[in-house]
């Protein structure tokens, strides 16, 4: 007769799950700390909504010990708290995971945007902010991001390849 296995020792469900997935990511960011590097973690929830399926999508970004920052912690996706009602809601408009690259010359913007192509990237300045927009079919991003200097629409290029839009602002 084959033993029944609890909970815990099926794979870490309920609180023991919890507190092991815990310790994991513990453990992962001080690996990242003594190297400089970063940790990603993404996730889908499929949702049924009035009129069709949307699917929640999540994900945070943590980098470490870069440029002497410390910890930066970004989420992205399209899972976001309401500031009134304090409950999580799903929009239609996902949050690409952004990364800025200040270079001599350029500083480089690389987003995660899949199924877009450079031909659907909208670019917006307002004074140090870029506004990146895309739509292709049902999937739209939107994100602002935080530039280290102002720039002129003139010196900005974008491409993309396989979602990955990089977006390059010269430096005069």
């Amino acid at each position: 007769m084959a033993k029944k296995r609890t909970e815990g020792e099926k794979g870490g469900h309920g609180i023991e799950g919890i507190f092991k997935g815990l310790a994991d990511m513990i453990e992962r960011l001080g690996d990242l700390a003594e190297k400089g590097e970063q940790l990603s973690r993404t996730g889908e929830i499929p949702l049924s909504g009035k009129d069709r399926d949307i699917k929640g999508v999540y994900g945070f970004s943590v980098k470490m010990g870069l440029g002497g920052e410390g910890v930066k912690v970004e989420p992205f996706g399209n899972v976001s708290k309401d500031k009134t009602t304090g409950r999580s809601v799903v929009d239609e408009i996902r949050e690409p995971m952004v990364d800025v690259f200040e270079e001599k010359d350029h500083v480089l913007i690389v987003a995660e945007m899949p199924g877009i192509e450079a031909c659907d990237v909208q670019t917006d300045l307002q004074d140090d902010i870029l506004v990146l927009s895309a739509q292709r079919g049902d999937k739209k991003y939107r994100k602002e991001v935080l530039l280290p200097v102002e720039f002129r629409k003139s010196q900005i290029s974008v491409s993309c390849t396989n979602g990955i839009v990089e977006i390059k602002c010269m430096k005069q």
